[in-house]
């Protein structure tokens, strides 16, 4: 696997993952139908490893909780000794050319906000991940409202080497690669907002090479009255085999 050379997108240590709240779990839980001993794989687990820590606790899955920054694992490391749970979260650092080696199969892939790679890498590579009827929640950033200004889609078609993609083509985008999309949600405005004061806050003094995409985004959301068309997505989809019937008509017509 290659990922672009400007992936993954730059997220301040410490700060909230998009989709990172125990409710976004917890939903992504139900749907995924994790039961006790479901083997997760949670990519971008943060420093914190809030999504690892409750899939362990709550639902008894067995967790891999991956990210690609030592200096990210290393605090989760730590808290999964304190609290006893080493047996049921295994942490790793993996470089982000080596997920595909990761050993699979997983029942489910939880990417609670951080982005690490282009949309056609990520969903490749989660299907060969994934087990039979495994589902993906993974997070991507998307067109929103009725209108996005072009500075803002040239912005995003640079950083993500590809056009920004409106929710539903996120779902298309999943069906063609080989899974039944199910659902997507985006941030509101509010929490887009509150997302954006929390990585502000977390963005270290000096402007490196990899935080200034990060602060010309932030400008352009600031520059726009904090509405320029654009959130960040929540998309799930389940693994389909080939040659899978279509589901059923919910209307039975």
């Amino acid at each position: 696997m290659s990922p672009a050379e400007h992936f993954p997108l730059y997220h301040p240590p410490g700060a909230q993952r998009a989709f990172g709240s125990d409710d976004a779990t917890l939903r992504f839980a139900k749907v995924a139908q994790l039961d006790p001993g479901a083997r997760v794989l949670v990519l971008g687990c943060g420093p914190e490893g809030a999504s690892a820590v409750l899939l362990a606790q709550e639902l008894k899955c067995s967790v891999v909780a991956v990210d690609t920054d030592e200096a990210l694992v290393s605090p989760v490391r730590e808290r999964v000794r304190s609290q006893g749970l080493s047996d049921r979260i295994e942490v790793r650092r993996v470089a982000p050319d080596a997920l595909g080696m990761l050993d699979g199969p997983f029942h489910g892939i939880l990417v609670p906000g951080r982005v690490q790679y282009p949309l056609d890498v990520s969903l490749r590579v989660f299907r060969q991940l994934l087990g039979k009827r495994g589902r993906v929640g993974f997070t991507f950033p998307a067109r929103v409202g009725r209108f996005t200004p072009k500075p803002v889609l040239d912005f995003w078609e640079k950083r993500l080497g590809a056009p920004l993609l409106l929710p539903r083509e996120l779902l298309q985008a999943l069906e063609g690669a080989g899974f039944e999309p199910e659902s997507v949600e985006t941030l509101h405005d509010t929490e887009l907002d509150a997302l954006y004061r929390d990585m502000e806050a977390h963005l270290p003094e000096a402007t490196s090479q990899e935080s200034a995409a990060f602060r010309e985004e932030l400008a352009l959301h600031q520059e726009h009255n904090h509405r320029p068309g654009v959130s960040y997505a929540f998309a799930v989809g389940r693994r389909k085999e080939p040659g899978e019937k279509p589901p059923a008509s919910r209307d039975r017509g």
